[in-house]
């Protein structure tokens, strides 16, 4: 990975930190918080989704992962990041939930999709390192043109082997709700890459979507449910939408108001969110907004001159 590159991407990070300064933190809690008493996430939903198709085999994608986490503590509630890792028969996890949402995203632009690569709010796909500043103006150009976003909450409680989340407030504004679905998305954090696996990079990834469930609004009933131990709706998707799913060490729990898979097949509705929200237990190095920079710092050297100073541990980017 050449230096300058990264300086690039360091660059379009740090500049969404600082024009995103005044954006309320993405609810982040230490993993070591007791859950036995339900924690409630913020009552929001204007976050911006972007979705990263990527694989524990891809190099440039080993060079670019572990700086993401820093991007969303630097943007803070503004956005919601997560990472598909696709059924390839190469990558090491390959969870059925991570492939029904590429499946998603296929079907506007079609299955033949390069690894990494970023979609916010299920528009263009921008493909590499390179493409870093294109997903930094794609997100400002999704909070300059949304107009009204969902209100969305929801709670998690663990019991001794199972975690559940249960939604808790729902108000939109959409005309189209019939079409519309809620769902729940589980990420795992720092989950471990298996030894025998094809791995350029660090011995973890994060963001890993591992679990999915989705509840169709219009019919009252869930349409889909990967790699949850259960999901149950009673009174209405928007009321009472329940998933539980095995403990996990460190994880982030999303909710998002979408389209159905068949709205946008039938009658061509967007890939974009009507809101999301999320709540996150995870270790992070720096409870501030400025957290990025303690991974990447940027200095100017010379005319036109970047230099990168790796985070510690890192491997030294500018070889």
């Amino acid at each position: 990975m050449k230096s300058t590159t990264f300086a690039l991407f360091a660059l379009f990070c740090i500049l969404g930190a600082v024009l995103g300064g005044g954006a309320a933190q993405a609810k982040v809690l230490d993993p070591a918080t007791p859950l036995n008493e339900p924690v409630q996430s913020s009552l929001i939903g204007r976050s911006v989704l972007i979705e990263e198709i990527t694989t524990t085999w891809c190099e440039s994608c080993a060079d670019i992962d572990p700086y993401l986490m820093g991007v969303a503590d630097a943007h803070g509630s503004r956005i919601a990041m997560v990472a598909y890792h696709p059924s390839d028969n190469l990558d090491a996890f390959q969870p059925p939930a991570a492939q029904h949402r590429i499946d998603r995203l296929g079907l506007l632009h079609g299955n033949l999709l390069s690894t990494p690569t970023f979609f916010v709010e299920g528009e263009s796909p921008r493909t590499g390192l390179d493409a870093w500043n294109e997903v930094q103006r794609d997100i400002l150009d999704a909070e300059v043109q949304r107009q009204d976003t969902t209100t969305l909450q929801f709670e998690v409680v663990q019991t001794q082997n199972i975690t559940t989340a249960r939604v808790l407030s729902f108000e939109s504004n959409s005309e189209q709700l019939h079409q519309t679905q809620l769902t729940f998305m589980v990420m795992h954090h720092g989950k471990s890459v298996p030894t025998d696996a094809i791995n350029p990079g660090e011995a973890t990834r994060d963001r890993v979507v591992v679990a999915t469930a989705e509840c169709s609004i219009g019919n009252t009933s869930v349409t889909n449910e990967i790699g949850m131990v259960s999901s149950a709706v009673n009174q209405s998707c928007t009321s009472d939408f329940t998933v539980s799913f095995e403990n996990l060490e460190e994880f982030s729990v999303l909710l998002i108001h979408e389209n159905t898979i068949e709205s946008i097949s039938e009658e061509n509705a967007g890939l974009g969110t009507h809101g999301a929200v999320e709540v996150a237990f995870r270790s992070r190095e720096s409870q501030d907004s400025n957290s990025f920079t303690t991974a990447l710092l940027v200095l100017a050297v010379g005319a036109g001159i970047i230099a990168i100073l790796p985070r510690k541990g890192s491997k030294n980017l500018s070889e």
